[in-house]
């Protein structure tokens, strides 16, 4: 098998770490990045289309293969404005899955967060329910869904909060039995691999993986 994948977000957090297994796994003969500026990366394997994603339908020739990762995102110290925010976490990502739908790409892979959920009273998680239910009525043969908990790792930026809440999360983490599991801290490498994993799985169907269950995937 020799498939084409496709990712946005690949300068982030999970993005970094997924770009990393794609180019080195030999199920993936290409790598297409749609990126702002230019990554610091070089590989055969690697296509890197600088695209303003407010013109996406511009490149949607461009945009095909066997599957896309949706790794965009933002914080709210980053994009303070609200409307700018809703569209680098909702529009972006759902006008990404509509061109894969239309190109005829199998499988779309979409990063959520943990508590999704469209009705929420909370900006965020209310934000992450609503994409995820309108990229469900786009109609992805194979539609995957992660929603991680807190991520760690080694961040290219300095985040003070997050710093704080995962030396926080090692204390909490090992009392979180139960539903309770799912609020545990996780790897941003580890759900790079599960995306990747998942990938080479051809079943359809929507498939919603909360955290714990990312981890089982890895």
């Amino acid at each position: 098998m020799a498939n084409k994948a496709v990712i946005a977000g690949a300068s982030g957090f999970i993005g970094t770490e997924l770009l990393q297994l794609l180019l080195q796994s030999q199920q993936y003969s290409e790598v297409l990045t749609l990126v702002r500026h230019e990554l610091p990366v070089k590989h055969k394997k690697l296509v890197q289309l600088v695209v303003n994603f407010d013109k996406l339908e511009q490149h949607q020739a461009a945009i095909n293969g066997h599957a896309i990762f949706c790794c965009l995102g933002s914080t709210r110290s980053k994009t303070p404005d609200l409307s700018v925010y809703r569209k680098i976490d909702h529009d972006y990502p759902l006008q990404l899955a509509q061109i894969g739908r239309q190109n005829k790409i199998p499988q779309f892979h979409l990063v959520s967060a943990i508590g999704a959920d469209s009705k929420s009273g909370n900006f965020y998680t209310k934000l992450k329910g609503q994409t995820e239910n309108d990229i469900q009525q786009v109609g992805i043969s194979s539609l995957h869904i992660y929603q991680p908990s807190l991520l760690t790792g080694d961040r290219k930026e300095f985040r003070l909060a997050e710093k704080i809440a995962a030396v926080a999360m090692k204390v909490i983490d090992p009392i979180l039995f139960g539903d309770l599991k799912k609020y545990r801290s996780i790897p941003a490498a580890t759900v790079a691999r599960a995306m990747y994993h998942q990938s080479l799985n051809t079943e359809e169907g929507v498939f919603i993986h909360p955290s714990n269950h990312i981890k089982q995937l890895a």
